[in-house]
C-alpha cells in the first residue's frame, strides 16, 4: 500500500535537491557507462587517516569500556585534548567543561545549532556564496535568510557597511566562514576585529566555521574568531577533523566558544544522538596531539596540487589566483555558460567531477568549485582531458 497522501513537512519541501547527492547519482550513470572519472566535486580528502591515529582506535576498540553510550558533552580527555589543541595553535583558553562540545562532524553541529536557536520567523545573515549546511540549517529550523552577497572585487569578503541597519536589527545570527568554502577566500584579522564589534552592536550570535584551520599555505595563518577580544561572549566556532587528519568517514568534529550557546546546542542534541563513539573520540584525541611535521606534509601536499592545477589552468585560458588556504580552487565558468550547465558538460565529456557554484547560493552562478583531492598525476589527466575535449575560458 503506497500513502500517497501522506506528504513531507514544509521544512523538507523548502529544501532544493541536496547538490551532492545529485552528483553521486550522476556519477553512478557515469560510472555505468564506463567512464573513468575523477572526482573532484566533494571536499573528501583522499589518503588514509594517520596511522598513529588508526592504532589508537584499534586498541580504544579493544577496550570493553568504551563499547557503551558515551556522554552526552563527550569524553573529559577528548574535550580537553581540544582545549589543549585551542591554547596551543591560537593561545586562547576555553573551560574544557563548558566550553567546548565534540559533535557528529561539524555539519551535524552547524545545521542543529539553528534549530537550537532559530525560531521560526527569526532572521539569519548567511553570505551567499557559502557552505549549504549555513543556510539549509536555518532553513530547516523555519528562520528567514538573508543572503549577503559577497563579490570578487571585495575579495569574497562580507561587506558589514552594505547591511542596512533595519536587517542588523533584526538579525539573530550570522554564519561565516573563513577560509572559505567555497571561494577559498580568506580574511584579515582586522575583518575579524570588525565582525565582532558589528555583532556586538547589534547583537547578533556569531557562527563561525573554522573547518579549514590548518590547510593554509606559504606561511599564512588563519585568525580563530576566539582570538578577538570579546569575541566569546557573542560567539562559537567550529572545527572538523575531516579534512586536516583525513578522517571524514570518521563524523568527528567539535565546536568552542559561548558557554551558554554550546549549553543550548548540548541540550538540543541530548534529546536527538547520544554523542561520538567512545573510540573515535580517543583516535581524535591523537590526532590533535600529532607533531606539526604531520601538517607540514598536508599543507605541501595541497600547496603542490594548487601550484599544479592553477599551471594547467592557465594554460586552458583561466586566471586563477593563488589561493592561501583550503582544498579548493574556485573557477569562472566560460563567459555565457551557467554552472550546471558546465558542471555537467565536464562530467559528460570528460569523466571530471567538478561542483557547480549555484549549489552553494546565487551568487555562486558562475562559478564551479574544484577540489585538490587528487595527485597531480590524476590532475594532470584530468587536464588533459579538458584539452582534447575542447574546454577552456574564453
Amino acid at each position: 500500500m503506497t500513502l500517497n497522501w501522506i506528504a513531507p513537512a514544509e521544512r523538507i519541501q523548502k529544501l532544493p535537491p541536496y547538490v551532492f547527492a545529485r552528483l553521486d547519482e550522476l556519477k553512478a550513470k557515469a560510472r555505468e557507462q564506463g567512464l573513468d572519472l575523477i572526482d573532484l566535486g566533494m571536499g573528501n580528502p583522499d589518503g588514509a587517516t594517520p596511522q598513529p591515529v588508526v592504532e589508537a582506535a584499534i586498541k580504544a576498540l579493544q577496550n570493553p569500556a568504551n563499547h557503551g553510550y558515551p556522554p552526552f558533552e563527550g569524553t573529559a580527555s577528548f574535550r580537553r585534548a581540544i582545549t589543549n589543541w585551542y591554547r596551543r595553535r591560537y593561545e586562547v583558553d576555553l573551560d574544557p567543561d563548558s566550553e567546548a562540545l565534540p559533535l557528529l562532524g561539524s555539519k551535524e553541529g552547524l545545521t542543529h545549532l539553528a534549530l537550537a536557536y532559530i525560531n521560526p520567523g527569526d532572521l539569519v545573515l548567511v553570505p551567499s556564496p557559502a557552505y549549504p549546511a549555513h543556510f539549509r540549517g536555518p532553513v530547516i529550523a523555519g528562520g528567514k535568510v538573508h543572503s549577503l552577497i559577497l563579490t570578487p572585487e571585495n575579495d569574497w569578503l562580507i561587506d558589514l557597511a552594505a547591511i542596512p541597519d533595519a536587517v542588523a536589527e533584526q538579525a539573530k545570527m550570522l554564519y561565516f566562514n573563513y577560509p572559505s568554502n567555497p571561494t577559498a577566500a580568506t580574511a584579515p584579522r582586522e575583518f575579524f576585529t570588525e565582525i565582532v564589534a558589528f555583532a556586538r552592536k547589534y547583537e547578533i550570535l556569531l557562527v563561525h566555521d573554522l573547518c579549514y584551520a590548518e590547510l593554509a599555505f606559504d606561511g599564512y595563518q588563519p585568525t580563530s574568531l576566539l582570538e578577538i577580544k570579546g569575541a566569546k561572549d557573542i560567539g562559537v566556532e567550529f572545527h572538523t577533523m575531516s579534512k586536516t587528519y583525513n578522517m571524514a568517514g570518521w563524523r568527528v568534529g567539535f565546536v568552542v566558544g559561548n558557554r551558554h550557546v554550546i549549553q543550548g546546542l548540548r541540550t538540543l542534541k541530548t534529546n536527538l544522538d547520544y554523542g561520538i563513539f567512545a573510540a573515535l573520540q580517543t583516535a581524535a584525541e591523537t590526532a590533535l596531539q600529532l607533531p606539526d611535521v604531520y601538517l607540514k606534509e598536508v599543507q605541501e601536499r595541497y600547496r603542490n596540487r594548487r601550484d599544479f592545477l592553477i599551471q594547467g589552468l592557465g594554460k586552458l585560458g583561466w586566471n586563477v589566483d593563488k589561493t592561501k588556504a583550503t582544498m579548493y580552487l574556485w573557477v569562472k565558468c566560460p563567459v555565457g555558460r551557467g554552472s550546471t550547465d558546465f558542471a555537467l558538460d565536464v562530467l559528460q565529456k570528460t569523466g571530471v567531477v567538478v561542483t557547480p557554484g549555484n549549489a552553494f547560493g546565487v551568487a555562486g552562478e558562475g562559478y564551479v568549485r574544484i577540489s585538490l583531492i587528487a595527485e597531480c598525476d590524476r590532475l594532470g589527466e584530468a587536464l588533459h582531458r579538458f584539452e582534447q575535449a575542447g574546454i577552456h575560458y574564453c
